[in-house]
């Protein structure tokens, strides 16, 4: 079964000016009261997430494991004056960025359950290495501990149009024990009330609980770590039971450092 992210043409149906504008308030919040000039973003996909940062006046990298997304992402850039630097590279090994350092480097869009969670800790403790001292670490995802306790089989989307084309998205779940799933993604394309065409994906994920993020957080020494809803414009509400949260969580200048 063919991938989404070998298929941005579907995978950007989503992406409009409204959606942007919302990134841009989630960003806004994050971002407030911290010096950040720089974020790395290590698996950028296409861009959706991060590239209203450059609208922002944040320095903008960006690496990914799909070279699609990555083309996607550089014609987004391009067409909107954006001066971003992209990379080809796994989130595992991020030696392409030569050890530099970064105000923030970050993870978008529920990317690192696509692997296991050690190679979940790999990838924080290689995006740890490019992070400034007093910079931060960021990340977003799906709140696991929920999908897992309440264990839907069926995640439904609104339905979105693109002129007379109206387009229903559902998601599939399958659950295999409690370390892994399999995520199969529907496309229905209708017109005049007939569908004409018809797309699926599966994509497979290593839930993750957030206590074993925070804990491995906590461990590469992070403090001051927030954990807010995503998008973090939404206040007041219970991280138990959001569908998403992020986390930014702040590396420590050396005891002896001068700031």
């Amino acid at each position: 079964m063919a991938s989404l992210y070998d298929r941005t043409d579907i995978y950007d149906l989503f992406d409009n000016e409204s959606r942007f504008q919302a990134y841009q308030r989630h960003w806004e919040q994050v971002l407030q009261g911290k010096q950040v000039h720089s974020l790395l973003d290590v698996s950028i996909g296409s861009g959706n997430v991060t590239l209203p940062l450059a609208a922002l006046g944040i320095e903008l990298h960006g690496s990914d494991l799909s070279e699609n997304m990555l083309e996607s992402c550089r014609k987004k850039a391009a067409g909107n004056g954006y001066d971003i630097e992209l990379m080809h590279s796994d989130f595992r090994d991020l030696n392409c960025w030569k050890g530099r350092q970064f105000d923030c480097v970050a993870s978008t869009g529920n990317s690192l359950p696509h692997v296991d969670n050690n190679d979940f800790f790999t990838a924080l403790e290689q995006m740890d290495s490019l992070v400034k001292a007093g910079g931060y670490l960021y990340l977003d995802i799906r709140n696991w501990d929920r999908i897992l306790r309440e264990r839907n089989r069926f995640y439904l989307y609104h339905p979105m149009f693109d002129g007379d084309t109206r387009i229903n998205v559902v998601q599939v779940w399958d659950y295999l024990g409690d370390t892994e799933m399999t995520f199969h993604l529907l496309y229905a394309f209708e017109k005049d009330n007939k569908i004409f065409q018809k797309e699926q994906f599966d994509e497979q994920y290593y839930p993750i609980r957030r206590d074993t993020v925070l804990g491995k957080l906590k461990k590469l020494g992070y403090h001051k770590i927030e954990t807010m809803c995503f998008p973090a414009f939404f206040k007041d509400v219970n991280l138990d039971n959001v569908e998403w949260y992020c986390i930014m969580a702040q590396k420590p200048y050396p005891a002896s450092a001068d700031r």
